[in-house]
């Protein structure tokens, strides 16, 4: 796997596992859980260092330590608590796993991380899962999912994108032709031929095809998108268009419509600030700053309270204002 930068969680300078989970038995033993420890040592080791805690605190107290969390804490900060212990290797795959368990599918999830995870992120989640579940992950998308937001979805599973190589300008123009002729020329719309572009072609060459796109239609593809199809279909090739143009700018959208409005989507923020607080989430910041006027931990302060809000504000990381 890429070894990634611009997070703002990073390995933790003279980190010692035993100390760290003593202070995390002290916090939790007794009457009263004091959070306080409990955040600020959680969000500032990486999640390597939160396994090796982990292991440390079974070896000292012979107790569970996610366990213990859990019992000791609720709500919205367990939750997010939990996801920063959840080894970063198996974060997507439970993720995933969970949208397509029992009754009812979060479509929003499964189009979140697979459209913005790359090729070799996307192998090893398959992995991930395949060990971790026992089951194949296109094979429970596809029990649970139909048309052609299924066929989208599968493609992407494949991850057998082209990869990054020299762009042929020809096929360049013949991709742009061909999502123009399957879309704004033509009554109704030949998904098929979205589904295998935006699903198969290399990110650069799709930045290539989008520019050419909109000098040959004088429309961005994301507004083709919008008219020609509809439902969780229209939301996924969005956000494979949006992922392509800026992996980042996708997740700062993804952030602000999570807070906006009334109430705020805290799974999507949650998972959002976890998935990538040591893979981009700096860029992340930077981005939302740019777009939405206010600094992300400006929205968190304004959109959450008391000990949750202080954690995400700590995986935040800072601000930008």
């Amino acid at each position: 796997m890429a070894k990634y930068s611009r997070g703002t969680i990073k390995d933790f300078p003279g980190f010692n596992a035993n100390d760290d989970a003593e202070a995390l038995r002290k916090a939790m033993k007794g009457l009263g859980t004091d959070e306080d420890t409990i955040m600020k040592i959680l969000t500032a080791r990486s999640n390597a260092q939160r396994q090796q805690i982990s292991l440390a605190f079974k070896t000292l107290f012979g107790r569970d330590l996610v366990d213990d969390l859990k019992s000791e804490l609720s709500g919205k900060l367990e939750k997010a608590i939990v996801a920063l212990m959840t080894p970063s290797s198996l974060y997507d795959a439970y993720e995933l796993k969970h949208a397509v368990k029992g009754a009812g599918t979060c479509e929003n999830v499964l189009i979140e991380i697979l459209a913005s995870r790359n090729s070799a992120e996307i192998n090893h989640i398959k992995k991930v899962y395949r060990e971790e579940y026992g089951s194949e992950l296109e094979g429970d998308i596809t029990g649970d999912t139909s048309g052609y937001f299924e066929r989208m979805l599968v493609v992407l599973v494949q991850a057998n994108r082209d990869p990054d190589s020299r762009v042929d300008d020809a096929l360049v123009d013949q991709d742009a032709q061909d999502l123009f002729k399957a879309g704004e020329l033509k009554w109704g719309t030949d998904e098929e031929k979205f589904i295998t572009i935006l699903g198969t072609r290399s990110v650069s060459h799709l930045r290539k095809v989008f520019d050419k796109y909109m000098t040959i239609s004088g429309y961005q593809v994301e507004e083709s998108i919008d008219r020609e199809t509809s439902g969780h279909l229209e939301k996924l090739l969005l956000a494979i268009v949006k992922s392509v143009r800026s992996v980042p700018g996708y997740f700062a959208e993804t952030l602000y419509h999570a807070m906006k409005g009334a109430g705020t989507d805290d799974c999507t923020l949650i998972r959002v600030m976890v998935s990538r607080s040591e893979v981009d989430l700096l860029d992340v910041r930077k981005e939302y700053r740019k777009h939405y006027g206010k600094s992300l931990l400006q929205a968190i302060k304004g959109d959450t309270s008391g000990d949750y809000r202080n954690t995400l504000l700590l995986v935040c990381g800072g601000d930008d204002e």
